[in-house]
């Protein structure tokens, strides 16, 4: 619920605003971005549109799960 409140009040318009908010976090290309969250249990691969500040999240699973997967992608 932390990092859902942190992005619902983020007025992201650049990747290097969600740095400054989350240092944490891995910018990905074309958009994309990797958070871990619950005390790095688990990662949120969320796809953002800067312009409109819209976050759409593409995936969210344990790390053995994203290991799985291609986050640019998904």
């Amino acid at each position: 619920m932390a990092w859902y409140r942190l992005v619902l009040q983020a007025n992201w318009a650049a990747p290097a605003d969600i740095k400054g908010d989350i240092r944490s976090a891995s910018i990905l290309k074309d958009g994309r971005v990797v958070f871990n969250i619950a005390g790095n249990k688990y990662r949120v691969v969320v796809w953002i549109n800067y312009p409109y500040r819209v976050v759409y999240i593409r995936f969210v699973g344990t790390h053995r799960q994203y290991d799985r997967i291609d986050a640019q992608n998904v």
